[in-house]
């Protein structure tokens, strides 16, 4: 398994938790961006910039990851595609999608996304807390921990 991060928009507080994770666990690890990013060094860490564009990152996160890896990302659409292929996506959240409920919040994602083209004004994220971070800890050791029984 390779952990694929979405480094667009990977907040800051999550960048030591991650890479305590990739540094006792040996994993492989790409983080793939249009600008150059950082969430540290670590002879474990690869770094990927692509061309500038909407959604350049998320094409090669899909070219380049397989079954079984682990995607990074908050990009509901981009999750879509990689369950599609039998990988996992935690978002910066800490929530964990699957086969199970992807559909239901790429329809949520698509439904705000229609009203706000009609001109409602709707609230966005509210913004990324410490609890946040705290829960996004908590599923990557939950996940990587199922990961590594099997």
């Amino acid at each position: 398994m390779r952990v694929f991060v979405d480094g667009d928009a990977f907040p800051n507080l999550l960048k030591p938790i991650l890479l305590r994770s990739i540094e006792r666990l040996g994993l492989e690890t790409l983080v793939v961006a249009n600008k150059k990013i950082s969430i540290g060094e670590s002879r474990f860490v690869s770094y990927f910039i692509v061309e500038q564009g909407a959604d350049e990152a998320d094409h090669k996160i899909v070219e380049m990851a397989e079954a079984g890896d682990l995607v990074i990302t908050a990009d509901i659409p981009l999750a879509d595609r990689l369950i599609a292929k039998n990988a996992h996506a935690i978002d910066h959240r800490g929530e964990l999608y699957s086969v199970d409920n992807i559909k239901q919040y790429l329809a949520m994602r698509n439904l705000m996304e229609s009203i706000r083209e009609s001109g409602e004004m709707t609230r966005g994220p509210k913004p990324f807390s410490q609890k946040d971070a705290h829960e996004f800890a908590n599923q990557l050791n939950k996940f990587l921990t199922k990961w590594l029984k099997n």
